[in-house]
């Protein structure tokens, strides 16, 4: 199971609105952005409340317009239950990372495999080797288009800024960004940024939305407006922080905020 690095690893990287619809554009087409059409894609603003749950039974009974799980946990009747709720559905999948308990853990070459990104039983990925990686992402994809999801959710985008076993750069990370953002967008689903801040300047035109873990905690924040200032909500969680030192400044700069655990049970508590 997935779940926010620990914090020794963090120091690398870091009102409830109404369903945000799909936004449309004169003649629909493709928009250059590097696949599918923007008119087709759900794009949710700033400020939409969410929840976000990897662990434990889902809870599917709180009031908010999006949820975000774990895509290889669920299946198309749980989203689809939630689509009958009048939900946004994220699929979680990790795109930088191999972990060893995924049903195509054996499909990953060892050359690949780097080294343990903090978590036991997964490993940072060479994202220079496309070739290899695209489809198994690909397929990955797949699945979340074929449960009907909305949007992906892909986790472990910064690994240039981590020891990763390979002499990653960023723009190597650039590169594999914006194709997991095509991939997403070529099945028509939306997908957001998760963390990677110094490249938000470069990625915000690739991206629908963005993922914050603790940039309150670390005084980063700020560095989101890009999104925000592209009509883009930004979905942040703290986990050491209580509400009353990050909400106040969260309803500033608009972002999407909670307190959550760090294992991502249905516990939250919002701004």
């Amino acid at each position: 199971m997935r779940r926010p690095v620990p914090s020794t690893a963090l120091l690398l990287l870091l009102p409830l609105l109404l369903l945000a619809g799909c936004t449309s554009a004169p003649g629909g087409g493709d928009d250059g952005d590097g696949g599918g059409a923007a008119a087709d894609r759900w794009r949710p603003t700033p400020g939409t409340a969410w929840q976000w749950q990897l662990s434990g039974r889902l809870d599917t009974s709180v009031d908010v317009p999006v949820y975000d799980i774990d895509g290889f946990d669920h299946g198309e009747a749980t989203v689809a239950r939630l689509h009958e709720d009048g939900r946004k559905v994220i699929c979680y999948v990790s795109t930088g990372a191999w972990e060893d308990f995924r049903p195509d853990a054996d499909e990953f070459p060892a050359a690949v495999l780097g080294k343990g990104n903090g978590w036991e039983g997964e490993r940072w990925l060479d994202i220079r080797a496309t070739d290899v990686l695209e489809p198994l992402m690909a397929e990955r994809l797949d699945m979340c288009r074929e449960k009907g999801f909305d949007a992906v959710e892909p986790d472990n985008m910064d690994g240039y800024k981590n020891e990763t076993g390979f002499p990653l750069t960023g723009e190597d990370q650039l590169r594999y960004n914006r194709l997991i953002a095509k991939l997403a967008h070529d099945r028509g689903m939306s997908v957001g940024l998760k963390n990677d801040l110094d490249q938000i300047p470069e990625l915000v035109d690739d991206f629908d939305f963005a993922v914050n873990e603790q940039c309150a905690q670390y005084g980063e924040c700020a560095e989101n407006q890009p999104f925000i200032d592209a009509d883009k909500a930004v979905f942040h969680v703290e986990y050491e922080l209580p509400t009353e030192r990050f909400c106040g400044d969260s309803r500033v700069l608009r972002l999407s905020s909670m307190l959550k655990k760090y294992e991502l049970d249905a516990w939250r508590e919002a701004c």
